[in-house]
């Protein structure tokens, strides 16, 4: 199981594993698996899983406080990392401490994630002295959609690919203990995670990464989302529509509940 003590690079060729969950019932599954899956992020990709959104803008801090409660209730002994949504933190340094330690004190995970560079290493520091651990995470940042003009890969213009760099430098150097690199090219992530102590997470990021993450959804084929990043481990999509077909057919047909669904 991943600890923050833990932040020192897999050079002996073991990979940490990340996948998003978001309620209880899954968040049990992880338990089960606590041996095989080292950190759980209850992701502010709720907005597009769980809330059907097309984006992440509109979820709220209360949002991500309900769904950490239920997936640590769930997954207690799973390292767990909670993001801050859309303008949880971006206002402020008083804003970000004070939506963090809301978010650590009413749904306890381990940890919380945040977006963005060198615009917010005060955020971040002053998170970080508050007690709290932080993720970074750079590249492709979903609540700056509107700014990129869409979900594109980042980092192929030399001078955004040295910003990338730069500010991976600086959020090591403010104290984050693992940074999340999002869509962009592979050579580039391998040169971040070969400059960083600590450990860096890839999502269409390449092998090269310390680790990967996916949306357990897109990881069990439960949507039609077709990212050229994921891998479906799973076509859970077609197994859950024919059980409720043949569930249906059994209730129109009398044959559910039988005599063993019965009491007498």
């Amino acid at each position: 199981m991943f600890k923050i003590s833990d932040n020192i690079k897999y050079k002996n060729g073991k990979k940490l594993s990340m996948l998003t969950c978001y309620d209880y019932t899954m968040a049990t599954m992880f338990e089960k698996m606590k041996n095989n899956i080292d950190i759980i992020l209850v992701g502010d990709s709720l907005g597009n899983v769980i809330q059907g959104e097309g984006d992440t803008l509109g979820v709220e801090v209360d949002d991500i406080i309900y769904h950490t409660k239920c997936v640590k209730k769930g997954a207690p002994s799973v390292f767990t990392v909670a993001d801050m949504p859309f303008m949880s933190y971006q206002i402020s340094v008083e804003k970000a401490v004070e939506n963090a330690g809301i978010i650590m004190k009413k749904s306890k995970p381990n940890a919380v994630k945040l977006e963005g560079g060198r615009e917010y290493i005060e955020h971040i520091k002053k998170i970080i002295l508050s007690g709290i651990p932080v993720m970074g995470h750079l590249g492709l940042t979903p609540q700056s959609v509107n700014v990129f003009g869409g979900y594109n890969v980042r980092g192929r213009l030399s001078d955004e690919r040295e910003k990338i760099k730069e500010d991976a430098l600086l959020l090591e150097k403010a104290g984050v203990f693992s940074i999340v690199l999002e869509c962009i090219p592979s050579d580039l992530a391998q040169e971040i995670t070969n400059s960083l102590k600590i450990p860096v997470i890839g999502i269409g990021a390449g092998v090269e990464c310390d680790g990967q993450v996916l949306v357990l959804q897109d990881m069990l084929g439960m949507n039609n989302n077709k990212f050229k990043f994921v891998r479906k481990y799973a076509e859970l999509d077609s197994i859950i529509c024919n059980s409720i077909k043949k569930y249906d057919e059994d209730v129109k047909n009398n044959k559910f509940p039988g005599k063993d669904e019965s009491f007498v």
